[in-house]
């Protein structure tokens, strides 16, 4: 790889490349073997980001049926519980022209159908897919099968939060822009501040919050007033911050694995901070007087996606209400205003916005 930098707080950074960089290079590089019978040292990709990377090929093998390699995962200056694993590609011919991904070992299986894809599936997300078959499409016309694997990946992904997300045996294949951007956390609140200095000099009054990259997304979709902040975990910090500035209106809009977190006091909402999910709901449930025997249930699962379904599906929606209502009674406590404007949008991968107060 190019060594590429990046400047965070007065401090040089290196960058790396995401798992699904390594797929892909390992899916290239196997594929042109395969077709040239030469080993490589090394191949280049292209990656969303539009940033070209040069990976060198580990532990190429050339067979008559199949050719597979690996590419060693560099995280850069970020610290990463995958840096330094291997992620090797084996591809062969089809007779067809379809190129077919799948995982092998140490790739984890979805197990709960929702937005990582499908239950059964292997957790090689859409993005990585995408830039495994536009490489090998630039290669060849005909139809490769890729199996990508990890053989560290299932004591590496005891070290994730995936089993959380019902992703089981394995790491996901991730990244949606093939670079890894370091940041100390530092550097990234200072860098929020920052934007929100430069929205405040333009005049501009309300603002727009969401955590990450998805909420984005469904705010630009709402059409909401206001300049778009992304705040990462850091809500109370950014929260107290922006309503010091002067800013007359906030909305914040978070998935409800996030929020249901701050609806119990929770303003930094990182999972190694805290992961009080499951008991938030059981909390507001609680006070809404459901059934023990819905509680329980709750208690057994693994996400908040999970818990919604059940609540929905137990006709406990105002459950959801009360928790969209106590993230805005926990911000204004927080930022000690009891008439802070603060409107809270609660949204899930499966149902959309929530809330009867926040339907749009």
């Amino acid at each position: 790889m190019n060594e590429l930098y990046v400047i965070k707080n007065g401090e040089s950074l290196r960058c790396g490349y995401t798992t699904g960089s390594c797929a892909t290079g390992a899916a290239k590089a196997a594929a042109l073997m395969l077709l040239s019978k030469e080993k490589l040292d090394y191949i280049k990709i292209d990656t969303p980001s539009g940033i070209e990377l040069n990976l060198k090929v580990e532990s190429p093998h050339i067979d008559e049926e199949y050719a597979s390699c690996c590419i060693v995962k560099d995280a850069g200056d970020d610290p990463d519980v995958t840096d330094g694993m291997e992620i090797y590609a084996r591809v062969s011919k089809r007779e067809d022209s379809e190129i077919v991904i799948l995982g092998g070992e140490g790739i984890g299986k979805i197990t709960r159908s929702g937005f990582w894809g499908e239950a059964g599936d292997s957790a090689i997300n859409p993005v990585p897919r995408k830039m495994i078959i536009a490489e090998l499409s630039k290669i060849s016309k005909i139809g490769f099968n890729v199996l990508i694997y990890a053989p560290a990946g299932r004591e590496i992904a005891k070290k994730t939060f995936n089993a959380n997300l019902g992703i089981m045996e394995g790491i996901s294949i991730i990244g949606t822009k093939g670079i890894v951007e370091p940041m100390s956390e530092e550097a990234l609140k200072k860098s929020i501040y920052i934007e929100i200095d430069e929205v405040y000099e333009r005049g501009i009054r309300e603002l727009v919050l969401f955590p990450g990259n998805y909420g984005e997304g469904v705010a630009g979709s709402l059409n909401l007033q206001g300049a778009n902040i992304k705040i990462s975990n850091y809500i109370g910090e950014v929260l107290l911050y922006s309503k010091n500035k002067g800013f007359k209106k906030i909305t914040l809009v978070g998935h409800i694995g996030k929020l249901c977190k701050l609806s119990i006091g929770a303003f930094n909402t990182h999972s190694k901070v805290c992961d009080v999910r499951i008991e938030a709901f059981i909390y507001y449930l609680a006070l809404c007087g459901a059934s023990i025997e819905l509680i329980n249930s709750v208690n057994e699962c693994k996400n908040s996606e999970e818990a919604l379904k059940l609540i929905k599906n137990s006709s406990n929606e105002r459950a959801i209400d009360k928790m969209i209502e106590g993230c805005r009674d926990r911000i204004r406590r927080y930022v000690k205003e009891d008439a802070f404007n603060i409107e809270v949008i609660m949204y899930s991968m499966d149902y959309g916005i929530l809330g009867s107060g926040g339907m749009r």
